[in-house]
């Protein structure tokens, strides 16, 4: 008789759970930046994106295939370091994720492409511009900024011609970002009819860059171009000031930062340092980005740094690929995602190519006065 009880009782918790599950579908979406280390601030700012994309998806019941999905974000850090992107990559398709937003640097973005790609789970990075990552072959990368042949070539036929850069030197970190950005920068500048007259090397992690800057006055640049990030280059416009070079800094989306005035602690001048980043809106969309920053100070007490916006928008038509196909599994909504043509995001309107890079990708040029960051113009 008890036995006979419990297998009822058994029974009947089957039917309830199936109930639940029935009526609720769980969907996991990973994200992957990093929130620990010298560019913590910028990985953070990338996971409140996702975390803000996440509880609107909820609050708006979102159902798919009949369903109502409840979507929960998996947050890891990899540190900007390729060998704990992996690490975290693996993780997350240990955890039967549904789809990833990440990683932000290219340098852990595309080591961790294939191991997403071995799994089928789709991966839309927010931020990572180095065109390799769209050039493997795989079926499940995407991203939603342009790449770096359109983000360094723009910035050195803007050196050139807007500027009128005549002695232009180049400096990198040797990340895949860095680098990646630094040499199209320079193939831009010689497409427009100019000169480097020198390039140098540092790493991500340097704070001392007294002997490639030295050796760089002594060529007289009036622009100085940096592929890397905010971390590095706060520190690099100090010495530049200690050395007495008055040239301009450019750099592309790694340097252009509302924290990039604090790193260089009052050693920046006005309009000093021109910059770009990969994305930008114009005209009737400039109000939904607004809004959208508005948003985000009064949801997280924080301004937006650059990259939340895109993986707001990353979540979002992935989200929208799901309910488009009618099931958040990784093979029915895939072939949905890679067909996004029109979506209207934050960011602007959403479509991706045969590669999984976005059509049409807008940049945004910036400059800074009084220790703020000021648009200049959208090019595309």
């Amino acid at each position: 008789m008890r036995f006979q009880i419990n297998a009822a009782l058994a029974a009947a918790a089957v039917l309830f759970a199936g109930g639940v599950s029935a009526q609720e579908l769980v969907v996991r979406i990973g994200h992957v930046g990093p929130t620990s280390g010298p560019i913590a601030h910028l990985g953070k700012d990338n996971e409140m994106g996702a975390r803000m994309a996440v509880d609107e998806l909820n609050a708006k019941g979102v159902t798919i295939g009949g369903k109502k999905a409840r979507f929960e974000l998996l947050a890891e850090d990899d540190a900007a370091d390729p060998k704990q992107g992996t690490a975290a990559a693996q993780k997350l398709v240990d955890s039967k994720v549904l789809g990833v937003v990440g990683h932000l640097n290219s340098g852990t973005t595309i080591p961790a492409s294939k191991i997403y790609s071995d799994a089928g789970i789709p991966q839309i990075s927010p931020s990572a511009t180095n065109p390799k990552y769209t050039k493997q072959g795989f079926k499940t990368t995407f991203r939603v900024v342009a790449n770096d042949e359109h983000l360094g070539g723009t910035l050195g036929k803007y050196a050139v011609t807007q500027l009128k850069g005549k002695s232009i030197a180049v400096i990198d970190d040797r990340t895949a970002y860095g680098q990646g950005v630094a040499d199209e920068f320079e193939k831009g500048v010689k497409s427009a009819g100019g000169k480097t007259v020198g390039r140098e090397f540092t790493n991500d992690k340097a704070t001392d860059f007294t002997a490639i800057l030295t050796s760089i006055k002594a060529k007289k640049p009036d622009i100085v171009f940096f592929g890397g990030m905010d971390a590095v280059a706060g520190p690099m416009l100090r010495q530049m000031k200690q050395l007495g070079i008055n040239a301009k800094l450019m750099g592309g989306d790694g340097i252009c930062t509302g924290e990039l005035p604090k790193l260089a602690a009052g050693s920046m001048a006005d309009e000093q340092v021109v910059c770009a980043e990969a994305g930008g809106v114009e005209g009737e969309q400039k109000a939904g980005m607004d809004k959208f920053k508005a948003d985000f100070k009064k949801k997280f007490n924080a301004d937006v740094q650059i990259y939340a916006p895109y993986v707001y928008d990353a979540v979002m038509v992935m989200a929208d690929a799901m309910v488009k196909a009618g099931s958040p599994e990784p093979a029915k909504y895939l072939p949905v995602l890679a067909k996004t043509n029109g979506y209207k995001g934050v960011t602007g309107t959403i479509a991706f190519d045969e590669k999984g890079d976005i059509k049409n990708g807008a940049l945004t040029m910036y400059t800074y006065k009084g220790g703020n960051r000021q648009q200049i113009a959208v090019v595309r």
